[in-house]
């Protein structure tokens, strides 16, 4: 912990700082944290200064005496309970000023109700005090940090929400189309939503693909000008060479296998006839 009786940092004793490049904000509560302490606020932090629940004060980089103003920005401070005597008992937050990388990652279903994975990469960073005053307000504290992944699972169904709008219409196949439709609709939406936590947002990237591993391999076959049957041939003809089966170009190009003369195995060129080789050697 970063905290002495006279002195409050978000630095360890080795200059490592707390906050790093996961976490949007870290609460600080300590005993030994009293009127007449130093608060030192680092060029890429805010500070919010709190007691009892009410917000005291909010500072900009510096090193700052806490003292106990008369009236709070936020909430209120009842007194009398303590005869006039109030024990102060601070709670430093610190708020990171630094733009942070959010990733969040998710289901969605096109057209045909297939399943497409997506994973939306963002920046974010909290620009003003204000903004930081909303962040503590509005975002609640899971122990004593707000990390990226908190802010992650919030935006999460506002992100979900617009890609769905858009590719739930859309065959799958043609979704990579609207890529750019789909980005400029989450970045909208997401921007509305962070707004209320006093966070803004950056650059956005948005990536969109099929969840089976198998499905976008063909789908990159059919991408290099290959027919759905030449593009299935294609994927059983590469399955087979890596189980390294030397029949795998026959596969490839719809001909029969021949050992000593004799065809082994007829691999049927026409979509209708399916995939599995012909044991007999003869075509059906």
């Amino acid at each position: 912990m970063a905290v002495t009786r006279q002195v409050i940092t978000s630095l360890t004793r080795d200059g490592i700082d707390l906050l790093g490049t996961k976490s949007l904000a870290i609460k600080i509560v300590d005993e030994s944290i009293v009127s007449g302490s130093l608060l030192t606020v680092e060029s890429n932090h805010f500070c919010v200064l709190k007691s009892r629940g009410a917000v005291l004060n909010v500072y900009e980089t510096g090193q700052y005496a806490l003292t106990t103003p008369d009236k709070p920005l936020l909430g209120s401070i009842a007194q009398g309970f303590f005869g006039g005597s109030s024990p102060w008992v601070f709670e430093v937050i610190y708020v990171n000023r630094a733009k942070l990388l959010v990733r969040s990652e998710g289901l969605a279903t096109s057209e045909e109700m297939a399943e497409m994975a997506y994973q939306v990469d963002y920046y974010i960073h909290v620009d003003t005090k204000d903004d930081a005053l909303q962040l503590i307000t509005h975002l609640p504290f899971n122990g004593h940090v707000i990390d990226t992944k908190e802010v992650a699972d919030y935006a999460g169904p506002a992100i979900e929400q617009s890609i769905n709008q858009v590719v739930q219409v859309t065959k799958m196949e043609d979704i990579n189309e609207h890529i750019g439709e789909i980005r400029e609709l989450v970045k909208a939406h997401l921007t509305d939503f962070l707004k209320i936590y006093g966070i803004t947002l950056n650059d956005l990237k948005v990536l969109i693909l099929p969840k089976d591993e198998r499905m976008r391999e063909l789908i990159s076959l059919q991408a290099i000008g290959l027919t759905p049957i030449e593009a299935v041939r294609y994927y059983l003809a590469l399955r087979m060479a890596d189980k390294g089966l030397v029949s795998a170009p026959n596969a490839a190009t719809g001909q029969s296998f021949n050992v000593g003369g004799q065809p082994t195995a007829f691999y049927p060129v026409g979509a209708e006839t399916g995939l599995s080789p012909d044991k007999s050697g003869e075509k059906q």
